[in-house]
This record gives structure tokens, C-alpha cells and sequence, in this order.
């Protein structure tokens, strides 16, 4: 995962908590956490990465929606990062 964006990051973590989401509800959320519009040519680019890359499975709801899940890899990526992440991170007390 350290070779991800942290846009890609966002995006792995948007789908995982979602039950196949297609591009528009994954780009809804993300445009509510940053505050401003994601364009397709940036989420759907980097979607295609994440596929790429074996964290995501892509599967077609009709001929125009695709749907995203996250792989098994995918799924150990974001807790190997959580675990990581927890080294540094503490909770506040």
C-alpha cells in the first residue's frame, strides 16, 4: 500500500466500507470528505489502478455501472496499513 496516493488510499477505504459500490456513490463520498468536486477523469483513472493492482474487483451492475470490492489482498493491504499506522498514531487519553 505504500505505493499508493493518498487519494487511492481514500478510495480503497471508501469502497471497503461500502457493499459494491459503483463509481458515482464511491465519488458522492469522497467529494463529502474533501469537501469539493472529484472529477471522473481523477476517480475513475485511479479506480482502474486499484483493480490493477489487485486491492479491487470491478464487476458490471448493467452495461453502463460498474461496481467495486475489495479483494481478500485488498482487505490485508488496509490492515497491515491500520497496523502500521497504530505505531504512531495513539489514542488520546
Amino acid at each position: 500500500m505504500y505505493d499508493l496516493t493518498g487519494f487511492q488510499r481514500d478510495l480503497l477505504y471508501v469502497t471497503a466500507n461500502e457493499d459494491e459500490p459503483h463509481g458515482l456513490a464511491l465519488k458522492d463520498e469522497l467529494e463529502e470528505y474533501y469537501e469539493k468536486q472529484i472529477h471522473h477523469g481523477r476517480l475513475y483513472p485511479n479506480l482502474d489502478t486499484l483493480v490493477d493492482k489487485g486491492l479491487l474487483e470491478k464487476g458490471e451492475l448493467d452495461k453502463r455501472t460498474n461496481y467495486y470490492q475489495v479483494t481478500q489482498r485488498g482487505h490485508r493491504e488496509i490492515e497491515a496499513r491500520r497496523e502500521w499506522e497504530d505505531q504512531y498514531v495513539s489514542p488520546e487519553v
